[in-house]
């Protein structure tokens, strides 16, 4: 089955989200871009998972939770889980890795929580844009101690991206990598031989509702639960993948 995705969104606890990137206004807007997987990644934290689980639902959308975690060398990585137990205990890893500063409103943004009707139910008192105390060797083994997987995101940026903190995108054993609309696949890959033989996923990076794309990046698999879907990004399952509707 061919599944349309954008796995790296974030919603209103990232402190750079709009106020419209609700629970409810993510699950509603992703599918009426025909989207069918989506992955809720805030920065460094999964308090609204759940609650775009459930909203996810209402629309007939698969939702995995997630993050952005951001590592001690500044690298942004996408974690992403089969479930939201095992979300929620590596985000209880990340927290105590996490250094503390408060969050400052006024300056870097407000960071609520929400239920999945889009009712305001705390505030994160701790600012998530810092990085964490993990390297990013780290990342990929103890997402998988939670049923998860990760790869490194938007690499073809220039910052929190592995060429940007590394100058070069080393093999780490990431199963995949993000890029984003703007990135040349075959200048990257000529550029990185370690990239040349893994999926290079398309996501949007949203912090605007506008920011989700129209259906156009999608997987292909037998059974697409979440499950599934994870141990295929992970590389534990064959699975086909394009960058648009016209390929394969």
């Amino acid at each position: 089955m061919r599944c349309y995705y954008d796995l790296h969104i974030h919603s209103v606890l990232s402190p750079c989200g709009d106020r419209d990137m609700t629970p409810g206004n993510i699950a509603g807007m992703a599918r009426l871009c025909g989207l069918d997987i989506i992955a809720l990644t805030d920065h460094n934290a999964c308090g609204n998972c759940q609650a775009l689980m459930q909203a996810g639902r209402q629309h007939d959308l698969t939702v995995l939770p997630g993050m952005e975690l951001c590592t001690a060398e500044e690298i942004h990585v996408v974690c992403l889980f089969a479930a939201l137990e095992g979300a929620l205990g590596f985000e209880k890893e990340v927290a105590a890795r996490r250094p503390s500063i408060p969050n400052r409103p006024d300056i870097f943004g407000e960071q609520l929580l929400l239920d999945a009707q889009d009712n305001l139910v705390g505030t994160e008192p701790s600012l998530l844009l810092a990085a964490a105390s993990l390297s990013l060797e780290e990342v990929l083994p103890l997402a998988r101690r939670f049923g998860g997987t990760a790869f490194p995101a938007h690499i073809d940026r220039d910052s929190y991206s592995v060429p940007a903190a590394l100058g070069d995108i080393p093999p780490l054993g990431f199963p995949a990598a993000e890029i984003t609309a703007e990135g040349d696949v075959s200048g990257l890959t000529a550029r990185y031989p370690a990239i040349r033989d893994i999926p290079l996923l398309l996501n949007s990076d949203a912090h605007y509702l506008h920011q989700l794309p129209d259906a156009a990046a999608w997987l292909e698999l037998e059974d697409p639960t979440p499950e599934a879907i994870i141990a295929a990004l992970d590389g534990r399952l064959p699975f086909r993948w394009g960058r648009s509707r016209d390929e394969g």
